[in-house]
């Protein structure tokens, strides 16, 4: 966990001072940290997700909506002092974050799984719907910028999953690194955070024997496919699983299934960086 203040400090009045230098200076107010403090979503918020919940087939309990749409208000209020995303409007927030993120939740059911890793996190998608939704399953949101990871453990708390959402603000070459984490995983989700290949080589290190990387990918990716069968080779095999999403507005979305085989994996991988870049898959 990381002990970045994500703002703190009353607005000072204007001056004589330059204005750009003053907006760099002005102290932000403190950002909320309980969601009652935070503006409610707007009925067109609560229209789209419950339409995109119809359509994928997703029935929420009242405590998991609560929990879901108390991310979202704490999301938006953080947004406007740190960049959790680009998607600024509560409806398609709706389809485009929750609703996307849930399209996973019958693969980790099928599968049984109770502990997911979540590379990435950033605003906390997927990590906490599916958490939220699925209860009984032990989640870890891994963010290496301090910030981000600073609001998941807000936000995680404030919507009563503090005590089974833990959070740290770590690379994954760095948890991979470490023998409480590797192998021991039974599933790791990747959303929007970087090529297949490459979050084959982030994630098989963290599973165990037989565990389940579950990535989010949309538009042609018969070419990112090609590369992570020539990753998957050589982490010791498995097989890839390509799932287009049941939603007419994530059109062209997937959920790409990639399970890990019996062998083990290098001690080598994953490897660094600059490394990755320069001997891409």
């Amino acid at each position: 966990m990381t002990n970045d203040d994500a703002g703190s400090g009353a607005r000072t009045a204007r001056g004589g001072t330059d204005r750009q230098e003053e907006c760099l200076d002005r102290p932000r107010d403190p950002l909320p940290t309980r969601v009652e403090a935070c503006p409610p979503l707007p009925t067109a918020y609560d229209d789209a997700l419950d339409g995109a919940l119809a359509a994928c087939g997703i029935v929420l309990d009242a405590a998991a909506r609560h929990a879901i749409d108390g991310h979202v208000r704490l999301l938006l209020a953080w947004n406007t002092a740190i960049n959790l995303t680009s998607v600024r409007d509560p409806a398609e927030v709706a389809i485009r974050h929750v609703a996307d993120s849930l399209t996973a939740l019958a693969t980790i059911r099928d599968a049984r799984i109770g502990a997911f890793l979540d590379l990435g996190s950033g605003g906390g998608f997927p990590g906490i719907p599916l958490a939220a939704a699925a209860p009984s399953v032990e989640t870890l949101l891994i963010d290496s910028v301090g910030k981000k990871a600073r609001f998941l453990a807000v936000a995680a708390d404030a919507i009563g999953l503090g005590g089974r959402v833990r959070v740290g603000s770590v690379r994954a070459e760095g948890l991979a690194a470490d023998g409480r984490h590797r192998e021991q995983w039974p599933a790791v989700t990747v959303r929007a955070v970087g090529p297949l290949a490459d979050l084959v080589e982030l994630a098989f290190p963290l599973l165990h024997p037989g565990g389940l990387l579950i990535a989010w990918k949309r538009g042609d990716i018969e070419a990112e496919l090609e590369a992570a069968s020539r990753a998957l080779h050589a982490l010791g095999g498995g097989s890839i699983d390509v799932r287009p999403v049941a939603l007419p507005a994530l059109a062209g979305h997937a959920l790409v299934v990639v399970r890990r085989g019996r062998r083990s994996v290098p001690a080598a991988y994953p490897r660094d960086p600059a490394t990755r870049r320069r001997r891409p898959w």
